[in-house]
C-alpha cells in the first residue's frame, strides 16, 4: 500500500502480537480525522458506529467475567447486541469496498477485510444460535475459547478500520463520492447508535418526475406504461428486485417504503454484479450466471434468515420470447408474514 509503513509488516488480523501504530506520509491520518468530524458525514458515522461496537465487546468481555445464576441470559444478551455489528461490516462492504477495489485499485485491504468480517459476523451468529439451542454451551471450554477468539479478531478490526481502511478513503474518495455514500448510507439501519440526521451535502435521491419523459407512455405487447407508473408498480411490489443485464452489470433495483434487507446502494448500479459481494461469495454468484447463460438452470431459491424471519432469495434467469438469455433478476421477499398465517392455522 503506497505511503503506509510499518515496523510489523507481517501482522494481520487475529494475530496475538500486538503490531506498532502505522506511520504515514501522505497526509491520509489528518484527512480522516477532519472528516470524521463533521457531523452526518459517513465517516462521522463509521466513526460512532465503532465506539458503540468497542462498548458492546468490552459488554461481552464483561459478562464473561461475571459468572452467575444470570450468566446464560447476561452473556447471550451481550452476545447478541455485539452481533449487530454486522450492520457496520454490511456498510462497508457495499459502500466502501467496492469503490476502493475497482476505482482506486486497493484490492488487498478490500478483500482481506471483507473476509474477515465475513469471519466475525458468521462465528458470531453461530456461537449465538448454538448456545441459545443448547446452553450448556455456555460452560464449555472450546465455544468459550471460539468466543474470545472472534471477539479479539473483531476488537482487531476497529483498529484496522481506525488505522488503514477509513485514513485511505478519506484521501482517496473525492466530495462528490462522499455525498453519494451519504446518500446511499442513509437506507442501512444505525449499528448500536441513534439515527443521525442525513448529512446536508448528501446527493439528493432523483424522483421520476425530474425523469426526462417521466410521462412518456411505454407500448408493451400486453399493455402501455408511463415510466411513473411503471415505477410505481415496481416499488410497490412487496419484494426487492434487483436486475443484472447480459454484460453482468447491475441495472436496477426497485425502491419500495420499507427498509430492505438487502441494501443494493444506488452507487452499485454500473459495477459488475460480481462486485458487490464479499470474495466468499463471488465464486457462488458466478457459477450461477454463467449456469443461467448456458441455459442449464432457470430459478435458484435460497432460504435464510433476516431480522429473525424467513426470507426467500430467488434468482432467475430472465430470457426473451425466443428464450435468448439477457439478465438475471434477483427477489428477495422476506416470509414472516407466511410463517405468522400458517402459525395460525395450526392453533
Amino acid at each position: 500500500m503506497k505511503n503506509f509503513e510499518t515496523s510489523n509488516s507481517g501482522l494481520g488480523i487475529g494475530s496475538t502480537l500486538k503490531s506498532a501504530p502505522l506511520k504515514r506520509t501522505d497526509g491520509a491520518d489528518a484527512d480522516y480525522k477532519a472528516l470524521r468530524q463533521i457531523e452526518g458525514h459517513p465517516l462521522n458515522i463509521f466513526f460512532e458506529e465503532n465506539n458503540a461496537i468497542r462498548d458492546a465487546l468490552a459488554g461481552v468481555r464483561e459478562a464473561l467475567k461475571c459468572r452467575n445464576a444470570d450468566s446464560s441470559t447476561n452473556l447471550l444478551s451481550a452476545l447478541d447486541r455485539a452481533r449487530e455489528l454486522a450492520i457496520h461490516y454490511a456498510e462497508k462492504g457495499d459502500l466502501l469496498y467496492p469503490l476502493l477495489k475497482l476505482k482506486y485499485k486497493f484490492a488487498g485491504p478490500s478483500d482481506a477485510m471483507w473476509s474477515v468480517d465475513t469471519e466475525i459476523r458468521d462465528e458470531m451468529k453461530a456461537l449465538s444460535n448454538s448456545a441459545h439451542e443448547f446452553p450448556k454451551l455456555l460452560d464449555d471450554a472450546d465455544w468459550n475459547a471460539r468466543l474470545d477468539t472472534i471477539l479479539t479478531k473483531a476488537e482487531q478490526m476497529i483498529s484496522k478500520e481506525e488505522q488503514i481502511i477509513f485514513p485511505l478513503c478519506a484521501k482517496s474518495f473525492s466530495d462528490a463520492e462522499w455525498q453519494d455514500i451519504a446518500r446511499d448510507f442513509d437506507d442501512y439501519k444505525p449499528c448500536l447508535i441513534e439515527k443521525r440526521p442525513l448529512w446536508e451535502k448528501a446527493t439528493p435521491k432523483r424522483r421520476i418526475a425530474e425523469m426526462p419523459g417521466f410521462d412518456e407512455t411505454l407500448n408493451l405487447p400486453t399493455g402501455s406504461l408511463t415510466l411513473e407508473q411503471l415505477d410505481a408498480m415496481l416499488n410497490t411490489i412487496p419484494m426487492e428486485l434487483t436486475f443484472v443485464d447480459i454484460d453482468d452489470i447491475n441495472r436496477y433495483v426497485n425502491d419500495g417504503p420499507d427498509m430492505k434487507l438487502f441494501k443494493r446502494p444506488l452507487m452499485a448500479l454500473g459495477r459488475e454484479v460480481y462486485s458487490c459481494h464479499p470474495p466468499k461469495v463471488e465464486p457462488m454468484v458466478r457459477s450461477v450466471i454463467e449456469q443461467f447463460r448456458t441455459g442449464t438452470r432457470d430459478a435458484i431459491d435460497i432460504w435464510s434468515t433476516r431480522d429473525n424471519q424467513p426470507v426467500l432469495v430467488k434468482y432467475m434467469a430472465v430470457r426473451d420470447k425466443d428464450g435468448r438469455y439477457i439478465g438475471t433478476l434477483e427477489c428477495v421477499q422476506p416470509m414472516g408474514f407466511a410463517e405468522k398465517h400458517f402459525s395460525k392455522d395450526r392453533t
